[in-house]
């Protein structure tokens, strides 16, 4: 959103879009690549929601101090609902994952029953 044109309004500080754009595709890339390991039960699961929840917690931070410190307000346009909503909402949910990632997920629970 923060790269598209008509997204937000013209002037948005590249320091502040580029970081943000490109660390949301790094952390959807590490999201889809976790979910076939969480359906079938891998041991590599556990692992892989764990990159990305720390790398989802980190572009988060740093989006949102690079927000802060490059003024990205008068140009939030249409995109503002991305901060009012979805970085509050995602702030909680990674913080629920690694609450269940530390106390309530062994990899043996997440194994798929198989029907002979």
């Amino acid at each position: 959103m923060f790269l598209a044109q008509g997204a937000t309004y013209p002037g948005m500080p590249q320091e502040f879009a580029q970081p943000a754009a490109f660390g949301d595709s790094l952390a959807a890339l590490l999201a889809v690549l976790a979910i076939p390991f969480v359906v079938t039960g891998s041991s590599a699961a556990r692992f892989l929601v764990l990159a990305f929840n720390l790398e989802g917690t980190a572009d988060l931070i740093t989006a949102i101090i690079l927000a802060n410190v490059n003024r990205v307000e008068p140009y939030m346009g249409p995109a503002y609902w991305i901060p009012a909503f979805w970085v509050p909402a995602l702030l909680v949910t990674h913080y629920v994952t690694f609450l269940v990632l530390r106390n309530h997920w062994k990899p043996a629970d997440w194994k798929l029953e198989t029907v002979p």
